[in-house]
């Protein structure tokens, strides 16, 4: 197996559950993000050359560096949560509401100015600032130490209130609940804890208007194999959770990929006890997006019924994929793809290239996999000394 690459793997017979993500719901998010003006389709990059390279059927990377002009597709989940929540202050019925009766004065008039406050490394942050401002409401964000000044930059545009703690993730997000708490704020955070369940789990809702893009854009193809990267574990478990809803008689094989410094899924299906495992420190790794030590209790309980395969591995293997979506086999499009969106393509090409790891995952002939590129190049200056240079 490549060197440092990591991987447990468990039995996934248990999915006779309430599923939150299925297509019926998919639709109706789907219905709300197509209202607001800057909403289309984002890619579905076939690289049948690189697929040829391997000796497999299929790889589709679908390109998030396009949503809503944010470069990732964090916007998603934020802004569905922000309407759900608005929905809810105004007493009204979610389908009823669209970004044009959002922003229309007399909704305005009835809801007030509302603050919005969030933890970030990033795309979450800048979505929940992108939503606020659309709706002509106000946000709070607030960033773990090490975060570069751009991914602060971009934020401060969109009109938030933002700054860098000298704090890790995890408990930068325990001190904008304390904030949410002091100030009546509405915190939408992207992972759950008791008593916090409903605004996570909009904003995994969210990310279904990806699955329901992607069932379309395939037609009729079926990917084999779902490689979906997890930070808290919001988008990997409601995009297996809908994946396996929508194919429910063949359902694909997950793999879920961390960086080997916040691998706290790896960890908790490695010690298969019943409990969640944390990584705490400062997260050190080049995919900032995934720079989360402590799993979403509702992610993982989507993805401990889903999920096959749980990889921990080095940052070189994101830096790789950064290289091969970057300068892809002739034929094939180039994708644009920053250190977490490239995590999975970068596992994707280790594995296909190890025979050991390749035959681990179930990889042959026949298979058709699926990774997401969840961002861009959010930190443009990183992706050039990664890309460019090789230093990371």
């Amino acid at each position: 197996m490549s060197e440092a690459i990591r991987l447990v793997q468990r039995s996934t017979d248990e999915m006779n559950v309430c599923n939150h993500f299925t297509l019926e719901t998919a639709q109706q998010v789907r219905t709300f993000h197509k209202s607001f003006p800057e909403y289309a389709p984002t890619p579905l990059v076939r690289l049948k050359a690189l697929a040829d390279h391997f000796g497999i059927s299929e790889i589709h990377v679908k390109d998030e560096s396009k949503r809503f002009g944010l470069n990732a597709f964090k916007v998603l989940g934020g802004s569905h949560a922000i309407g759900r929540a608005i929905a809810e202050k105004l007493g009204m019925d979610f389908s009823e509401l669209s970004c044009e009766k959002l922003t229309s004065a007399k909704i305005r008039e009835k809801l007030g100015e509302v603050t919005f406050i969030t933890a970030t490394d990033g795309n979450h942050g800048r979505g929940v600032a992108w939503t606020a401002q659309r709706l002509g409401q106000k946000s709070v964000v607030y960033m773990p130490k090490g975060t570069v000044a751009e991914r602060l930059e971009n934020i401060r545009k969109l009109g938030a209130t933002a700054y860098i703690t000298d704090m890790n993730y995890d408990d930068t997000v325990r001190f904008c609940n304390s904030l949410a708490d002091k100030h009546g704020w509405t915190l939408v955070q992207d992972t759950s804890w008791d008593g916090y369940e409903q605004i996570p789990l909009w904003i995994m809702q969210g990310y279904t208007t990806i699955g329901a893009e992607i069932l379309e854009q395939l037609g009729n193809e079926r990917p084999t194999h779902i490689f979906l990267q997890a930070g808290v574990g919001a988008m990997a478990g409601a995009i297996a959770g809908f994946f396996a809803d929508a194919y429910p008689e063949h359902p694909p094989i997950i793999t879920v990929v961390e960086p080997d410094k916040a691998d706290c899924f790896y960890r908790t299906a490695e010690a298969n006890d019943g409990n969640l495992h944390a990584v705490g420190g400062d997260l050190n790794t080049i995919m900032a997006g995934l720079a989360c030590g402590e799993p979403c209790p509702l992610g993982w309980e989507m993805l401990r019924r889903t999920a096959e395969n749980y990889v921990s591995m080095p940052d070189h293997v994101a830096a790789k994929g950064m290289r091969v979506l970057g300068n892809p086999l002739p034929g094939d499009e180039r994708i644009i793809s920053g250190e977490s969106g490239a995590s999975t393509l970068g596992l994707v090409v280790e594995a296909l290239a190890d025979s050991k790891l390749r035959q681990k995952l179930k990889l042959d002939e026949s298979s058709s996999i699926l990774c997401i590129s969840t961002e861009g190049d959010t930190d443009r200056e990183n992706y050039r000394r990664i890309v460019w240079d090789g230093a990371y």
